[in-house]
């Protein structure tokens, strides 16, 4: 793997690259960095270019200050720089959680630079804003986001017990706890150490509270390209019953891969299940 930045949307990015070939592009999730598609670069990377960026605000990537900074427009906006960057005018892009968010939103604003979509946990935004408002379930499981809302309260009380927070995040929520070993936990634990990461990672969700409150649920498009959907079952932050009846918001094909017995952390607790998928989905398309 190579490490490299980009100046991409008037902010530096950090990435990780190996490979050649089509351009992938993966995206994390909160409270995470490129580190959690290990276990995918160097397959994907047989077949395929591979850029795994540290999204805006997170580890070595850039870190702008104020909630508005971290827009869902900008967010999509650094992701067209990342492929535009690459000498790419499409790309497959891959989101798990906020990335997922931010995937989602991407095809759905930028159809004409995505040429495949895969995400895994994270429902569709027309979905989740509808079980917000129907499912009592759904939301209790939202808990937190609406503490996040709270100005540097969540802040203190990450860092007051980061090492325990990081923990319970991630082993706490695994089926498999094995998947996480004490040096990946440290890993996670350095990154959001990093002056300003957490309350970045912490603004994604301040900013779409925001965006909500004052626009009310936004509208997008039909997805027009090829989609997967990778969904493991014991989510306990998302219920499954949001990834279904989906097919209304795509106008191209459209698959789930259910994975029994794993957490929301899909592509670290079953990464060869879903490296598998990965490759099956895009087996056309790689050198």
């Amino acid at each position: 793997m190579q490490h490299g930045t980009a100046y991409v949307n008037n902010i530096r990015l950090h990435y990780v690259t190996q490979g050649v070939g089509k351009l992938v592009i993966l995206l994390h999730g909160f409270p995470e960095f490129w580190y959690s598609w290990r276990h995918q670069i160097p397959i994907l990377a047989q077949h395929f270019r591979v850029v795994a960026p540290d999204m805006r605000g997170y580890n070595d990537s850039e870190k702008p200050k104020g909630v508005a900074s971290y827009r869902l427009d900008l967010l999509t906006a650094d992701v067209l720089g990342l492929v535009r960057a690459f000498g790419e005018e499409r790309a497959i892009i891959v989101g798990h959680d906020w990335g997922g968010g931010v995937a989602w939103a991407f095809a759905a604003q930028y159809p004409q630079a995505t040429e495949r979509l895969v995400v895994l946990n994270c429902p569709h935004p027309h979905a989740f804003q509808k079980h917000l408002r129907t499912n009592l379930r759904q939301l209790r499981r939202s808990w937190y986001i609406f503490f996040f809302q709270l100005p540097w309260l969540p802040e203190l009380a990450v860092r007051l017990t980061l090492r325990r927070f990081v923990e319970q995040a991630f082993r706490g929520m695994a089926i498999r706890k094995e998947a996480f070993s004490d040096e990946d936990l440290q890993r996670y634990v350095e990154a959001l150490q990093k002056p300003g990461a957490l309350t970045a990672g912490i603004n994604y969700y301040r900013a779409a509270f925001r965006g909500f409150l004052r626009h009310g649920a936004r509208r997008f498009p039909p997805i027009t390209c090829p989609t997967l959907l990778i969904w493991g079952e014991e989510d306990i932050a998302l219920g499954k019953e949001l990834t279904y009846d989906m097919e209304p918001y795509f106008t191209h094909r459209f698959a789930i891969k259910y994975i029994p017995q794993c957490s929301h952390w899909v592509q670290q607790e079953q990464p060869e299940l879903v490296t598998q998928y990965l490759l099956e989905f895009l087996a056309d398309l790689g050198a």
